[in-house]
């Protein structure tokens, strides 16, 4: 069985991207910032991102890399990161 079939029904399978919209963080008003050595690697900003602008990076260097260009100053992954590795600041 293929990815999208059941019992061999086809379904239409929605994966989210970024962007699809184009880009829509210049005008937030308060961004993230990320400290990595608060961090305990838990995936929640990550998993509760609605505009999927966070990305893990598992092989070195920072555990999480935020994307401005479609970060909308939302505070939803500063609020759930049990650590506060991620605060909100003023943008710019």
């Amino acid at each position: 069985m293929s990815e999208g079939e059941v019992k061999g029904k086809v379904l239409p399978i929605s994966k989210p991207c970024v962007g699809v919209a184009g880009k829509t963080g210049s005008w937030r008003v308060m961004r993230p910032a990320y400290d990595d050595s608060k961090c305990i690697k838990c995936r929640l900003c990550w998993l509760y991102c609605p505009e999927n602008a966070i990305d893990l990076n598992e092989e070195g260097g920072p555990f999480i890399k935020i994307d401005y260009d479609y970060c909308k100053g939302c505070g939803i992954c500063a609020s759930v990161c049990p650590k506060n590795a991620i605060t909100m600041v003023p943008e710019g």
